[in-house]
């Protein structure tokens, strides 16, 4: 693949800056996601599952929010001037 590079680079002399934009593009792409990879939200355990969710049973009685907001209050025929 270098060689491929090579030949095209000693042909048109232009692609040189392409190819040197290309390779720090790549590598930094590839950096970015290894270090996505290694970041604190994500886990590699797969034997403990790391989601306290996953750890409940079905009979756990959970915490709903319930927003009241009166429907009533809120219904208006036309704007205030």
């Amino acid at each position: 693949m270098f060689r491929t590079i090579y030949r095209h680079a000693k042909k048109h002399p232009g692609l040189i800056p392409q190819f040197i934009f290309l390779f720090v593009g790549l590598s930094g792409a590839s950096l970015y996601l290894i270090r996505l990879a290694r970041g604190p939200h994500v886990s590699w355990d797969r034997r403990n599952n790391p989601e306290p969710w996953n750890r409940l049973d079905p009979t756990y009685q959970y915490k709903l929010v319930a927003i009241n907001t009166d429907y009533e209050r809120l219904k208006k025929e036309g704007p205030d001037f």
